[in-house]
């Protein structure tokens, strides 16, 4: 299955448009959060989005609340958080927003590890595993060399072994990449990034 996947659009309409045109060669575009700013303008955001035709599956940032992108999410969009889909035969699994809490504030919408193992927990087996934030140690590296990643996202990646492993939250890390086991993960940014998943 050929995969367009990205993360942290931010309201940007340049990338947006870019989204949408390369959307057209997808069989499933993926979206791994913030797709506002620091909770503002998220239905403008998905209006942005809405020329993607192909199955679209996104999960929340830490800009934007799981109830605020179900209620914006236009038809043929897929919201997951802590949950699960299908897409011709494709599982794919997805948990949002900060992991672990951020310094950003209120607006941030962040999860303490304990409660992100519990829902990571509830995936037996995923082809693709959607998360906002990186796992510990891997594409989670800021600009001042500090790895904020998640230890409950990194330990399920070794537990689920998911051919492919796709999240953002780190702007520093964009187009980072590298291999938990047997999965491949990988730090998107908001250009389009290309993958060919098989059935399982």
């Amino acid at each position: 299955m050929k995969i367009m996947a990205f993360s942290d659009l931010h309201h940007s309409r340049r990338r947006a448009e870019a989204l949408v045109q390369a959307s057209a060669d997808a069989d499933l575009v993926i979206g791994a959060g913030d797709f506002c700013n620091m909770r503002d303008g998220l239905p403008e955001a998905m209006n942005l989005l809405a020329g993607i035709t192909p199955p679209f599956v996104v999960v929340p940032g830490n800009a934007e609340s799981h109830e605020e992108l179900s209620d914006a999410a236009h038809a043929g969009t897929t919201v997951l958080h802590g949950s699960g889909c299908d897409i011709n035969g494709l599982k794919v699994f997805g948990l949002g927003y900060g992991i672990p809490p951020t310094p950003f504030g209120s607006w941030s919408c962040d999860m303490r590890e304990d409660d992100a193992e519990a829902l990571l927990n509830t995936c037996k087996a995923a082809d693709i595993l959607i998360v906002h934030s990186p796992p510990k140690g891997l594409c989670d590296v800021t600009s001042t060399g500090v790895s904020v990643g998640s230890r409950a996202i990194a330990a399920a990646i070794e537990r689920i072994q998911p051919q492919l492993a796709v999240c953002g939250h780190i702007h520093d890390s964009w187009g980072t990449r590298g291999w938990i086991g047997a999965t491949e993960l990988v730090n998107l940014g908001p250009e389009p990034n290309w993958f060919n998943v098989k059935l399982s």
